[in-house]
């Protein structure tokens, strides 16, 4: 009776994904709205209808111009007095993040409104770059109105004479909104352009079912709600470990992390806020058997059945796994125009 349950909670939810595709066209498309000089080049960015609708400021449109400007600053160790860029800790061929760095990846920002494990800086990609240009980075704004190429292009695109740390925020932007991973195997079973093996197509029921109950948090399109939950890694928090409470002091948001995407996710070892789980084993392991308790644990994780675990046999931590590689996107980590220059 139970396998029946998970079946048809899998049905529905497909269901919804097709009648979502049947309602609109296969990708929406983001055009600018307002009038945009005659030197530059505007973009359109497409992603698949089961995306939400991303928005793009209208003071910050996409052009290619701009998206070519932020691309040379996310390399460019002029950012930083101490030799690193964006790139330092978020590699490409890494889906944008590093190995042995539990930074979050820089992928499908865009649709953020929250950003860092913690959330401490809220808005859009332009507010949290900005927090990178002045905190992180620290950025020593002189180094970039010293350079003709970044003088001439800040010039040609935003018409300024002077750069300010607010228009590198802006450009910044411009290459991050394109930071788009839509294309993988998963993307392409959804969208009927590939199939799935049985392994995979085991693992996906696993998913999207009560069985596995991931799909609470990483529903299907952005693998991620965005949201902070406390995923049972502790029983106790202390110190400056305390997640959202950090920002919040709320207590009741003592041990609440942001939910990561799980695209790539074969990419972006280590796992979890601290980096803690080396392997996609040790995190299923983790949610079958491990999760501890504490006053904030997730509801997700107190229900009945799960108190205990997943209780998900050999075979089906195995299946799993096969579909959380699916969402490996080689089209995005190697595009030519996500690269450096």
């Amino acid at each position: 009776m139970r396998l029946i349950l998970f079946k048809i909670d899998k049905l529905i939810y497909l269901i919804l994904i097709v009648l979502i595709s049947c309602n609109r066209k296969s990708s929406t498309t983001i055009s600018p709205d307002q009038l945009i000089s005659d030197s530059l080049t505007p973009y359109s960015i497409s992603y698949p209808n089961y995306f939400p609708v991303l928005n793009v400021p209208s003071d910050n449109r996409l052009t290619m111009e701009g998206i070519e400007l932020g691309r040379r600053l996310y390399y460019d160790s002029i950012l930083s007095n101490d030799g690193k860029s964006c790139s330092s800790c978020h590699n490409s061929q890494e889906g944008f993040s590093t190995f042995n760095s539990n930074s979050l990846p820089h992928i499908n920002l865009g649709w953020n409104t929250n950003f860092l494990w913690d959330g401490k800086i809220s808005g859009n990609l332009e507010d949290i770059m900005q927090f990178e240009v002045d905190i992180f980075f620290n950025t020593t704004i002189s180094k970039l109105n010293n350079s003709t190429y970044y003088k001439n292009q800040f010039k040609k695109i935003y018409n300024i004479d002077n750069i300010s740390s607010r228009n590198i925020a802006y450009a910044l932007s411009q290459f991050f909104r394109v930071l788009v991973s839509a294309n993988s195997l998963c993307d392409q079973y959804l969208q009927h352009k590939a199939n799935l093996t049985t392994s995979q197509l085991h693992g996906l029921d696993i998913f999207t079912t009560e069985k596995g109950d991931c799909f609470h948090c990483h529903s299907l399109g952005l693998f991620t709600d965005n949201k902070f939950r406390n995923n049972g890694i502790d029983s106790i928090y202390i110190g400056n470990d305390l997640g959202r409470y950090n920002v919040t002091t709320n207590t009741n948001d003592i041990g609440l992390f942001k939910t990561p995407t799980l695209r790539n996710i074969e990419l972006t070892a280590p796992y979890m806020h601290d980096g803690r789980f080396q392997t996609l084993d040790q995190v299923i392991d983790h949610y079958n058997s491990g999760v501890k308790h504490s006053a904030t644990l997730d509801p997700i994780m107190t229900k009945p059945s799960k108190i205990y675990g997943l209780g998900l046999t050999t075979i089906e931590k195995y299946d799993l796994i096969a579909f959380l590689k699916t969402l490996t996107d080689t089209t995005f980590i190697h595009n030519p125009l996500l690269q450096k220059p």
